[in-house]
């Protein structure tokens, strides 16, 4: 095969930037070089020529599937089936068992449980089969693989430890999908429990109290003023129920806007990240997030400029998104990580002495761990006194809700009886 000339950006040992000219086979080939000189590589581009386009993915984004016409299952898998697939196939290639029979065999397993996903693996075993390297196969399913998947697979296979990336890649995705398991956890109740009370409370003003309005106009009795309050929120509730479906229409709306326009979720995200109570939790879950992220796709060989790109798109916050790529760019130009990141407010100065500590000493990886692990401690024990502050709170509004309705019902009807007694 003939050599192919790339510059690089990288790192020694010390810290210092090195850049250059290398000649190799394939950029993963010129990677692994480089990295055998113990240069931790920044940035690599193919001097002269256009990288190949890469051919588009089957019912991928911006493609038309016919096949979906007729109901063929969308080739895409949730984060736990991922990381499930993963976890298997690193330990049967650690078993000794060949990288195609093992992705063969998962398929099978897997397609009578979500069929779309193992055609997925079908179809990758396929093409890697025919010549294609794992990665670039994975890379035709952005809907099964995502950005950070293909790019550790495509820095294991250039490294030839492909078992340990896909151990590392399982450690990742669990450790994710157990802190967004312990988030949901500590939503469910509160919500739940909102749901709840709405629903009794609009129960009760549109299905009971009316009841009791008929029976206080037959006594012609006075009627105290929390009972007056009840009636009229009764009569306003069944009046404008349609506006009450209306806001809640409304409120979905802006949720939606919210999620599909960059400008309002930043405003968004930074509310999110200051509100009082939530916003010290959210700031801990993105730093976290940021900081196991970046130390995955680092100690899979991933060169740091893509690895924050990467880092920016997971990030799950607009101001950390833009925070990490202007880092990049930063850090193209040729200065330290925390040059920016320790002007950001959403970084605390703790995180951002670690990662200096860690570019200074080239054991960045461990750091970025350890903040991430860190702070994972932190989300724990802030859901878990977070759940038991809100149980109380939650049945105390249901219980003030629902008692203020009885008591107004009742209140006029003990007056009657002991006026008659």
């Amino acid at each position: 095969m003939a050599k192919v000339s790339f510059e690089y950006t990288a790192r020694d040992q010390s810290g210092r930037t090195v850049k250059g000219k290398i000649e190799a086979e394939s950029e993963d080939d010129a990677m692994g070089r480089l990295r055998g000189q113990g240069l931790s590589v920044v940035d690599m581009k193919r001097k002269g020529g256009r990288p190949k386009p890469k051919p588009k993915a089957k019912g991928g984004k911006g493609g038309f599937d016919i096949n979906n016409l007729f109901g063929e299952p969308s080739k895409k898998a949730n984060n736990a089936q991922l990381a499930m697939f993963t976890r298997q196939l690193a330990t049967m290639l650690g078993a000794g068992i060949p990288l195609l029979e093992g992705i063969e065999i998962l398929a099978d397993q897997i397609i009578e449980e979500a069929k779309g996903f193992g055609n997925g693996l079908k179809e990758t075993a396929d093409m890697v089969r025919g010549g294609t390297a794992l990665s670039e196969a994975m890379a035709q399913y952005p809907k099964i693989f995502p950005d950070i998947y293909v790019n550790m697979i495509k820095a294991g296979e250039a490294s030839g430890q492909l078992d340990m990336i896909l151990n590392r890649l399982a450690d990742y995705m669990e450790a994710s999908e157990s802190l967004k398991r312990e988030i949901k956890s500590a939503m469910t109740y509160p919500v739940i429990s909102l749901v709840l009370i709405l629903g009794i409370t609009a129960y009760l003003l549109i299905a009971v109290v009316p009841k009791f309005e008929k029976m206080f106009k037959s006594l012609k009795a006075e009627l105290p003023g929390l009972t007056k309050g009840v009636l009229f929120a009764s009569k306003w509730s069944q009046n404008n129920w349609l506006l009450i479906l209306g806001v809640f229409g409304a409120i979905a709306a802006v949720y939606w806007v919210v999620k599909t326009r960059p400008e309002v979720r930043g405003v968004v995200d930074t509310l999110m990240l200051r509100i009082p109570v939530f916003g010290p939790l959210n700031q801990k879950v993105a730093v976290s997030r940021f900081a196991r992220t970046f130390s995955t796709l680092l100690s899979s060989g991933v060169p740091i400029l893509g690895a924050l790109e990467i880092v920016a798109t997971t990030a799950g916050n607009k101001i950390i998104e833009d925070a990490v790529l202007e880092t990049r760019e930063t850090v193209r130009s040729g200065d330290s990580l925390t040059s920016h990141l320790e002007t950001v407010w959403v970084f605390p100065p703790m995180v951002v002495r670690m990662i200096a500590i860690g570019e200074k000493s080239g054991a960045l990886e461990l750091l970025l761990t350890k903040i991430a692990d860190f702070y994972d401690e932190q989300v724990h024990a802030t859901v878990k006194s977070l759940t038991s502050l809100i149980e109380p709170i939650m049945i105390s509004v249901m219980g003030t809700v629902v008692g203020t309705i009885v008591l107004a019902i009742f209140w006029p009807i003990l007056e009657l009886q002991k006026q008659l007694s």
